[in-house]
């Protein structure tokens, strides 16, 4: 044995004094590392209970639940994952994908309990004594599961899309589709959002597949209108999307377009289906807009016979005569309403009822008849000299140019509103002027300031790079009068706000600030409102009414048994939400003529 052996137990005691580097107590005492993955934390206030989480775990460990006091509303459904830790395996997926962040993990991973029912609870909802560790693994800031950004939709140029009005955007390759329909995580949080509550993730998933057929079929499910929503949708479900909380939303209207583009048009009714055997009962549907033919195919594949009577000369109501072509091509409406009349519906054109036919007449003659005449009349300023020959209504020069209706092409024009429809009629006539008089002489003026406009973004955006000028919190005061009665101008004051404290309209103005827009016409584009003197005076007393609407129930049915009313004339300008009523009413409208109640109605 060497002298060292016998002196190294005496030199231990030179660490006497230095702080051990072991654990005092490693049976109880052994913390994780700082990113360990522990028991799992969740920020409710975060949390829109998306249930990506859910979705990624590939032992089902996480369920999404509701969790009292969390109230369902739009972009939030209201559930919160419940981790059961007997199927749990720490990979933290679920923490990887969360769209917004909210869920994370502790350190914290000893945990003795007796009840084995307590490893199943709710994070952040149920208190635990690991919810203020701040240490803890949480997703890396760079690391995502998905692209954060959308595949860019290509459209065309503003100095050549000005020049016509061919459709501007082109739509996504099949390639292009694939990239983006690969960044969906199928959450489906954007179905209750959804007017018609399509099924999103599921013909998003048949777009990853490149199963088209099955995809046009999902779409017809819940959307006859799929051509036009796939272009013009408001898309409120994307306002909802759970990816857009770590960047931009799925592009859930551009994949609905290209589902309908990769289908040829002859093989629709074969996806779709024939209608059940007839049942002998008679609908009448007076307005043949996405409402009124959304329940024509409703009630025409139950089996019932339809006539739907249409004032104007073609089908689509305000998706017609509203929206201009550059953002609707015709061909893509024909193709909806083509599709729906080749079901058996019957269509009466150039048909007004109340001078062609009385609405007496259509109660005696049909079992049940549908009031779906939309928002045709627009709305006055009423503002000193708006009388004026040279002050237009937004809807009546849209109707004009998509009727091919001769009207003076203003010089100048200045467009009161900050609606889709103020930018509609202001870029369709950018347009004819540039074709006409080879420049662009068109001003918006809107109450609001620009980043609170009624206005889709895109549509602002686009307006101002075809040289449109926008002018926002410019409240109008009068039209402007020459001595020879010409129109030269918009007076216009500047807003300092719209609301009273009660959230009533009541605008204040600076009239120091004044603005006087010169121009030689001027277009109200500030509403529009519905045009029911085809009802006549006797039902017009009999039918109850809410501020000026027909007043309906849940079901669209007012308070005369055999009629119901849907679409923009009782819930407002909006494509999706037309279908959806067209839905609602169909269904109703088939409870009742399928029942006695209908027959016992015609007795009395």
């Amino acid at each position: 044995m060497s002298i060292r052996d016998l002196l190294s137990p005496f030199t231990a005691w030179k660490y006497l004094l230095k702080n051990p580097v072991t654990i005092p107590d490693p049976l109880n005492d052994r913390p994780g590392s700082a990113r360990y993955r522990g028991f799992h934390k969740n920020d409710n206030e975060k949390c829109i209970g998306c249930g990506t989480c859910e979705a990624i775990c590939q032992n089902g460990a996480i369920d999404m639940l509701p969790v009292k006091g969390t109230a369902t509303q739009e972009g939030d459904s209201g559930l919160r994952p419940r981790i059961d830790y007997g199927r749990c395996c720490w990979c933290a997926l679920c923490v990887d994908v969360c769209m917004t962040g909210s869920l994370t993990m502790s350190n914290e991973y000893k945990w003795v309990e007796s009840d084995p029912d307590a490893f199943r609870f709710t994070p952040g909802v149920d208190e635990k004594f690991w919810d203020n560790a701040e240490l803890g693994y949480q997703r890396p800031e760079d690391h995502r599961l998905v692209e954060a950004k959308r595949v860019t939709m290509e459209e065309m140029d503003a100095d050549t899309r000005i020049n016509s009005f061919a459709e501007i955007v082109n739509g996504y390759s099949i390639e292009q589709a694939k990239l983006e329909a690969d960044r969906c995580v199928a959450c489906g949080i954007c179905i209750a959002t959804c007017p018609t509550h399509m099924a999103i993730p599921d013909y998003i998933d048949a777009v990853r597949e490149g199963n088209y057929e099955r995809g046009l079929k999902l779409l017809y499910e819940t959307n006859p209108f799929s051509n036009v929503c796939g272009r013009v949708c408001t898309r409120k479900c994307e306002s909802a999307c759970a990816s857009r909380h770590e960047g931009e939303p799925i592009a859930i209207r551009w994949l609905k377009r290209h589902i309908i583009d990769q289908v040829p048009f002859e093989k629709y009714r074969e996806i779709i289906g024939e209608p059940d055997a007839p049942t002998g009962k008679k609908v009448a549907i007076i307005g043949a807009g996405p409402a009124g033919m959304t329940a024509a195919f409703d009630l025409v594949r139950m089996g019932h016979e339809v006539v739907v009577y249409e004032a104007k000369a073609a089908a689509g109501g305000m998706t017609r005569y509203g929206i201009p072509e550059y953002r609707l091509p015709y061909d893509a409406l024909d193709r909806d309403i083509e599709l729906i009349v080749s079901l058996g519906v019957k269509v009466h054109y150039n048909t007004r009822i109340g001078s062609d036919i009385a609405m007496a007449q259509l109660e005696q003659d049909f079992d049940a008849v549908l009031l779906a005449i939309g928002l045709q009349e627009g709305r006055q300023t009423r503002i000193p000299k708006s009388e004026h020959e040279k002050v237009y209504r937004a809807v009546d020069l849209l109707d004009k140019i998509t009727s091919e209706e001769a009207f003076e092409l203003p010089h100048c024009a200045v467009v009161i509103g900050g609606g889709n429809v103020a930018m509609d009629i202001a870029r369709s006539l950018a347009r004819m002027q540039k074709q006409q008089y080879d420049q662009v002489d068109v001003v918006v003026t809107a109450m609001e300031d620009q980043q609170h406009f009624m206005a889709d973004a895109d549509e602002i955006k686009e307006a101002l790079e075809e040289g449109i000028i926008i002018r926002d919190n410019c409240g109008p005061q009068g039209c402007e009068i020459d001595e020879s009665g010409h129109l030269i101008g918009l007076k216009t004051w500047k807003v300092l706000s719209i609301l009273d404290e009660n959230n009533r309209f009541a605008p204040t103005y600076d009239d120091s600030d004044e603005t006087i827009h010169a121009c030689d016409t001027v277009i109200e584009a500030i509403g529009q409102f519905s045009d029911t003197s085809l009802l006549g005076e006797e039902l017009t007393e009999k039918l109850e009414w809410n501020r000026g609407r027909i007043d309906i129930d849940s079901n669209g049915r007012t308070s005369e048994s055999w009629l119901w009313s849907a679409g923009d004339c009782v819930s407002g300008p909006d494509v999706v939400h037309a279908v959806a009523d067209g839905h609602r009413v169909a269904s109703s409208i088939n409870s009742y003529i399928s029942s006695n109640e209908s027959s016992i109605d015609k007795q009395s």
